[in-house]
């Protein structure tokens, strides 16, 4: 499954102040404002975004499991970025049932990739699964 994009951008800076409500060095704040404008666009409804301490997290309605993007810097590239999409499993359990996620989690994975790529802010965009090792 499509679970983390990282690409590079100058396109989303900090705001100023921005690493007080997160972290120092923490930002994404813009990123997540511009995905939750146009999510809604893709068949999404945004719930709310808030910040946490790894950066930002957009949480979407979803009725049959908690559906949410992680938006934030990326020091592995300058100008790096990373989204990851939660649940980053194809199945969750909720009471005692299992619940598949796949296909709630690849549309948006493409509605991510839609927003991002059509709006030329981002370059060398990579998906990789969050099982992937990282060098």
């Amino acid at each position: 499954m499509r679970t983390h994009l990282e690409f590079t951008s100058s396109d989303f800076p900090a705001y100023p102040g921005e690493e007080q409500e997160i972290n120092p060095g923490r930002f994404g704040k813009r990123l997540a404002e511009f995905l939750a404008q146009k999510l809604p666009e893709h068949g999404f409804s945004v719930s709310s975004i808030g910040t946490e301490d790894w950066g930002v997290m957009v949480e979407l309605e979803n009725d049959a499991f908690p559906l949410w993007i992680g938006c934030g810097n990326y020091e592995a590239f300058e100008n790096g970025f990373l989204c990851f999409i939660e649940p980053s499993v194809p199945i969750v359990r909720k009471w005692f049932k299992k619940i598949e996620t796949g296909s709630t989690v690849e549309k948006l994975a493409t509605a991510i990739d839609a927003i991002l790529i059509a709006s030329g802010k981002v370059s060398s965009p990579r998906w990789w699964p969050e099982n992937e090792v990282k060098p």
